[in-house]
């Protein structure tokens, strides 16, 4: 199983690097783990919210994943703030 294609332990990589990333820009303290599950979920939920949309996905390959991964751990981390108030 491929995931916008990379393979999991890639998707485990980029992720925590995107998490990793947004938790610098968005200046949050997360662990290592956090960054990772960030980052995937990251992905997901963006991918999600652009085919709801009608947009589509950013693309195929490390890359897409890493911008999509560190757009969507920033909108996370964002709500998290606002639920968290």
């Amino acid at each position: 199983m491929e995931m916008n294609g990379v393979g999991w332990l890639a998707a485990i990589i980029i992720g925590g690097l995107a998490g990793w990333l947004a938790e610098k820009v968005m200046k949050s303290d997360m662990g290592l783990f956090m960054n990772i599950i960030l980052g995937i979920i990251g992905a997901v939920v963006l991918n999600a919210i652009l085919v709801a949309l009608n947009i589509g996905i950013l693309g195929v390959g490390w890359i897409a994943y890493l911008i999509t991964g560190f757009i969507g751990a920033c909108i996370l981390i964002w709500v998290g703030r606002l639920i968290r108030r």
